[in-house]
């Protein structure tokens, strides 16, 4: 039985990783070590909890002794690291947590595996998951390939690309098998609603204003979090060590025209007239640092590894929309903060 560690796996990309594995490979023992930040809400996995195969540690990528201590015990054979800080506003607002988590918690992971497996790399793997921000932005034409020079330009997207140089020079220089992989912005359920897409969904839900940025003229390239996680899957076991590999969705999408779409889906869904969510939009001073365009390139991992996305933009936004629709206790504990108590009534007394 491998024992696969996945960082963060209780944030929004790490719960669908951590689900997919343990469902699909219950001859692998998953780990599930997450901090329980205000973004990681251990019942997104309630329906897995209880699997044989499944375990959750709950600890911080920044104590070195303690993330040495875990790799000793599990001997892990595989790291899934997804834990970081992700949002742009929070990086601006306070750049050095982000410098702690992202660079300083993926190097002691690094340390760690360095120190455990000690050259006995045979059959282990070190995946970091990053983001198509280092890329920095794009103008109207072009799309960031795997030779794409760094360029990032807010505090988060120059933490990412220092742990993601960090995981390449490991490798480089101790011969760490690693690989990368940069994904492009992700959507679906159980994502903390400060993201636009789930903000915005609720905020139209309850006739709340919708801030956007500027003149809302940014363009992102949409992921489904069920295709990024089937990615993930296949660059995992498929991947050749060294690489990286960029995941894209093919759906380039400005924000304004990606809400009005939201705006009219809502509208049919509530039963309101059309064009009613709309009137909620206000634009509000635009966000420093913001790039304008990210656009992934995502042909090679489709050619080498076959990897495709399974969901046109459109009908992935509306299994996201009624999900996010049916399941409004889930929405209403996170914004209450509720879901924060889900640790202590599940696993404090175990």
């Amino acid at each position: 039985m491998k024992t696969i560690l996945i960082t963060g796996g209780a944030g929004f990309i790490g719960s669908h990783v951590v689900r997919l594995f343990v469902n699909k490979y219950p001859n692998y023992k998953i780990v599930n070590l997450d901090k329980l930040t205000y973004a990681g809400n251990l019942a997104n996995l309630s329906d897995v909890e209880d699997k044989p195969n499944y375990e959750f540690v709950k600890a911080d990528i920044v104590d070195s002794g303690k993330i040495l201590s875990l790799f000793r015990e599990y001997r892990f054979d595989g790291v899934i690291h997804l834990a970081a800080e992700s949002h742009v506003d929070r990086s601006i607002a306070n750049p050095t947590e982000f410098v702690f988590t992202n660079v300083i918690g993926t190097v002691n992971l690094l340390n760690a595996a360095l120190d455990v497996w000690k050259g006995n790399t045979e059959e282990k793997l070190f995946y970091h998951i990053s983001t198509d921000e280092v890329y920095g932005s794009l103008g109207k034409e072009g799309m960031f390939t795997e030779s794409t020079k760094y360029d990032p330009h807010s505090p988060y997207s120059a933490s990412k690309a220092s742990s993601d140089h960090f995981v390449r020079a490991y490798c480089d220089t101790f011969g760490l098998p690693t690989l990368v992989s940069n994904c492009s912005n992700n959507y679906g359920s159980f994502q903390f609603p400060e993201k636009l897409i789930p903000l915005f969904i609720n905020n139209i839900r309850y006739n709340k204003a919708l801030p956007v940025y500027g003149k809302g003229e940014n363009i992102r390239d949409w992921l489904w979090v069920e295709d990024h996680a089937r990615a993930i899957d296949v660059i995992f076991h498929q991947g050749k060590v060294g690489e990286t590999y960029n995941i894209g969705g093919h759906n380039e999408w400005t924000n304004i025209d990606l809400i009005q779409l939201m705006c009219k889906i809502l509208d049919r869904r509530l039963g309101r007239k059309e064009g009613a969510s709309a009137e909620l939009i206000t634009y509000v001073k635009d966000r420093a640092g913001h790039d304008l365009r990210y656009a992934i390139d995502s042909s090679k991992l489709q050619k080498e590894l076959g990897w495709v996305p399974s969901l046109q933009f459109e009908e992935g936004l509306e299994k996201t929309i009624d999900w996010y629709l049916e399941n409004e206790s889930w929405m209403l504990n996170v914004t209450s903060g509720d879901y924060q108590l889900y640790y202590e009534e599940q696993y404090q007394k175990r």
